[in-house]
C-alpha cells in the first residue's frame, strides 16, 4: 500500500506493520500532518521494544478473570495491550462505547481477551464485568483494563470487581528494556516516556513540557485534583527543586499559601498519578532515634530535568543538584525491575537523627539490603566504611555500594556494582 508523504490522512498503524510472529498492530487510528519516514522508523522501535512486564501480565491473565493494567499516561500501556489481544475498545470514544454496548453478548461468549483502554471513563462497565465474569467464574484471562489510577477506577474495581482481578503497574522504558542504541545516560536524561526522547532525542524536553502542561490542565483536574493548573505548575517545580530531599508539607504549604493538609492530599494525588514517589522512612526500635518523613522524588527523570531546565548532558552534570538526581533515577529503575517481575518487597530510606543515612533499604526474599548511591566511577574506600557503619545500624545482611564503576567486586556480604551490573545479582536472589 503507497502513502503520499507530507500530508494529512488517516491511517491504520497496522499498515505498518512487521512482517514477524514477534510484532502486532496497534490498529488505532490517527489524523494529522505526519512525516511518514519518521513515523514508519518509531513505530518499528517501539514494537521492536520488548517489555519486561509482558510475562508478568501474561501469567496473571491465566490466574484471573480480568487484569487491570495501570501506569502513568503514555508509558506504553495502550501498544503492550495490543500485542496480547487485537479486541480493542476504547472507552473515551463514544462510538466504541457504542459498539461494545451493541456486541456485549457476542464478546461475553468469545474466548479471546477483550482490551477495555481508559476504563474510569464508563462507570457503567463495571457491573457488566461483574456479571459476565460471575456467569463463568471459572473462565480466565477474559478481560484486559487499561487506566491510569484514578479514584473514580479505583472506587468502581473495589465494588464490582474485587476478588476477580488482578492489578499490574506499567512503567516508563527501564534499563533492561532498551536496545543496544540508547545509553543509560540517555535514558538518565530523557526518562523512560517512549515519546519523551529515548527513541528520538530531538522530542526532549519539548515533550515533557507539553506533558506536564496536559496533566495540570485537564488529566490531574478530571482525576480529583482541585488546584488551578497554575498552582499545580508551580507545586510541580517546587517538588522538582526538593528531589531527593524530606518532604516537609508544611513549607511548602507555606511557599504555596495552602495548609499542609491541602499540600499533602495534592500529593496523594500526584503519587496516585505515578509521578511522585515518597520513599518511606525506615522504622524499627534500633536503639537510634530515626527520621520518620519520606524521602520526595519525581518518579521519572526526564520530567524532573524539562521541570529544573536542564537540554542536554553537558548541562545536566553541572548542575549542583546532580547527584540527587542520580540517586532518584537508581532508587527508580530498582524498584520498577521488581515491580515488574512481580517480586514482593518493601523499600525505604533509612536515616538517623544524627545523619547515618542509607539511600535505599529493601527487604526483599527475607533478606535486608542496604544500598548506597554514589554518582562516581571510582568509590573511595571511605564509601565502604560509612556504607558498613551504617548498614550494621539497620542491622542489613547485604551491602551494596551502586556506582559508575565498570568492575564487580564481591566481598562476603558486600557488593561494589554498576547498576546495570548489580540488578540482575538483585533478581536471581529473589526468584
Amino acid at each position: 500500500m503507497k502513502y503520499e508523504k507530507n500530508r494529512l490522512f488517516p491511517f491504520q498503524t497496522s499498515d505498518f506493520a512487521l512482517q514477524t510472529s514477534e510484532l502486532t498492530p496497534l490498529g488505532k487510528f490517527c489524523s494529522l500532518p505526519v512525516n511518514l519516514d519518521k513515523i514508519e522508523i518509531n513505530y518499528y522501535i517501539v514494537l521492536m521494544l520488548k517489555r519486561q512486564l509482558k510475562a508478568l501480565l501474561e501469567k496473571r491473565l491465566a490466574l484471573f478473570p480480568a487484569v487491570l493494567l495501570t501506569g502513568p499516561r503514555q508509558a506504553g500501556k495502550t501498544t503492550l495491550a495490543h500485542e496480547l489481544s487485537n479486541i480493542y475498545f476504547d472507552l473515551e470514544q463514544e462510538h466504541d462505547r457504542l459498539r461494545l454496548d451493541l456486541q456485549w453478548e457476542t464478546i461475553c461468549r468469545n474466548r479471546n481477551l477483550v482490551v477495555l483502554d481508559e476504563a474510569q471513563a464508563w462507570p457503567l462497565i463495571f457491573p457488566r464485568l461483574r456479571g459476565a465474569i460471575d456467569q463463568d467464574r471459572k473462565r480466565n484471562g477474559r478481560f484486559l483494563l487499561l487506566g491510569s489510577v484514578s479514584p473514580a477506577l479505583m472506587i468502581n474495581i473495589s465494588e464490582s470487581l474485587a476478588g476477580r482481578l488482578s492489578v499490574c503497574e506499567l512503567t516508563p522504558l527501564l534499563l533492561n528494556e532498551l536496545q543496544l542504541s540508547q545509553s543509560q545516560e540517555q535514558l538518565w536524561l530523557n526518562g523512560g516516556y517512549p515519546d519523551g526522547g529515548i527513541l528520538n532525542p530531538g522530542q526532549f524536553p519539548i515533550w515533557q513540557n507539553d506533558y506536564l502542561n496536559l496533566l495540570a490542565q485537564r488529566d490531574l483536574p478530571s482525576w480529583g485534583l482541585p488546584a488551578k493548573p497554575q498552582t499545580t505548575l508551580r507545586l510541580f517545580k517546587m517538588i522538582a527543586h526538593m528531589h531527593g530531599q524530606l518532604w516537609n508539607a508544611s513549607q511548602m504549604g507555606r511557599s504555596l499559601g495552602l495548609s499542609y493538609h491541602t499540600v499533602n492530599s495534592y500529593m496523594e494525588r500526584l503519587t496516585n498519578a505515578y509521578l511522585i514517589r515518597l520513599l518511606a522512612p525506615y522504622h524499627a526500635n534500633l536503639g537510634k532515634r530515626l527520621v520518620k518523613s519520606p524521602k520526595i522524588y519525581w518518579r521519572d527523570s526526564g520530567l524532573l530535568h524539562a521541570l529544573l531546565g536542564v537540554s542536554d548532558e553537558k548541562n545536566l552534570l553541572t548542575q549542583p543538584w546532580v547527584g540527587a538526581s542520580w540517586q532518584g533515577w537508581v532508587v527508580e529503575q530498582i524498584i520498577a525491575h521488581l515491580l515488574e517481575r512481580g517480586i514482593p518487597h518493601e523499600a525505604f530510606h533509612f536515616r538517623t537523627k544524627t545523619a547515618e543515612e542509607l539511600d535505599l533499604l529493601l527487604e526483599v526474599a527475607r533478606e535486608r539490603w542496604a544500598i548506597e548511591i554514589k554518582l562516581t566511577s571510582f568509590p573511595a574506600p571511605e564509601d565502604f566504611k560509612k556504607l558498613n557503619q551504617t548498614a550494621d545500624l539497620a542491622k542489613a545482611g547485604r551491602r551494596v555500594l551502586l556506582s559508575k564503576t565498570k568492575t564487580v567486586v564481591r566481598s562476603g556480604n558486600m557488593i561494589s556494582a554498576s547498576l546495570s551490573d548489580f540488578l540482575p545479582i538483585l533478581i536471581e536472589s529473589a526468584v
